[in-house]
């Protein structure tokens, strides 16, 4: 049975590290969505645009693989540039995560979701209430999904954002890290993941490979402190055995 997780926000969880300065990852029984079907991974995982690349659920998928011996799935639904406000309820983005992951559930088991947004919420009239308008949207992921007891992860914004001369706004950074800490301390089930120390592309705006490997490892080491040891997942269609061979075969 896979474990899956679907992983939802903006680029640096679609994933802009560059391929050829990523670390080894064993993908040996990780899979990912392509067409509601399980594909064996392959890089990038959330194509959202021309310039992704390597992504933070790699090293997620390999340490949750390792330790529980399970097939798991990666169910890629981000998308780069976006603001809170296009991923409420009834938004494109919204629904488009939510029919992903229904596709998905059909095959696997939901065991988490992973979040990564905010650089586009750096504007003073945006991060004032960036909290109270993320704790409806997680709520409505929780209810549409059935996902009560399954963790839900929040990632930290790079420090290296001050250095990015892309955005003003984007000195703001440490306002919405603020933000993403306290939903997770109001919020069953919610866990901050911190960002401190690494490091970035050229731009300064993006993880680097090597920091999203590293980002990877905090979001399990933070989802190990949520997880409900005692929750049972029910069992699931197998993959066909067109793609499970395919799988085994690399």
């Amino acid at each position: 049975m896979i474990h899956s997780f679907l992983i939802i926000g903006q680029s640096n969880m679609a994933g802009r590290g560059f391929a050829e300065e990523a670390l080894p990852v064993d993908f040996t029984g990780i899979s990912m969505l392509r067409n509601g079907r399980w594909q064996p991974i392959f890089r990038p995982i959330n194509p959202d645009r021309r310039t992704a690349g390597v992504n933070l659920a790699e090293s997620f998928a390999e340490a949750y693989a390792k330790k529980y011996q399970v097939p798991v799935g990666i169910i890629p639904a981000a998308d780069g540039g976006t603001k809170l406000e296009q991923w409420v309820p009834g938004s494109l983005l919204f629904d488009h995560a939510v029919y992903q992951a229904r596709l998905a559930m059909r095959t696997s088991t939901i065991a988490g979701i992973l979040w990564h947004q905010g650089e586009g919420d750096c504007t003073p009239e945006r991060y004032t209430t960036y909290a109270e308008r993320m704790i409806p949207m997680i709520e409505a992921f929780r209810r549409e999904l059935n996902l009560y007891d399954v963790p839900f992860l929040v990632g930290g914004l790079g420090d290296f954002l001050a250095d990015c001369t892309l955005g003003t706004s984007l000195v703001n950074y440490p306002q919405v890290n603020a933000a993403l800490r306290e939903v997770a301390g109001r919020m069953d089930r919610v866990g901050y993941v911190p960002a401190e120390g690494l490091g970035a592309n050229p731009d300064h705006l993006h993880f680097s490979a090597e920091a999203l490997h590293a980002f990877g490892l905090r979001y399990f080491e933070v989802f190990e402190t949520l997880r409900d040891p005692n929750k049972v997942f029910p069992e699931k269609p197998a993959m066909d055995d067109a793609i499970r061979s395919e799988m085994e075969a690399l």
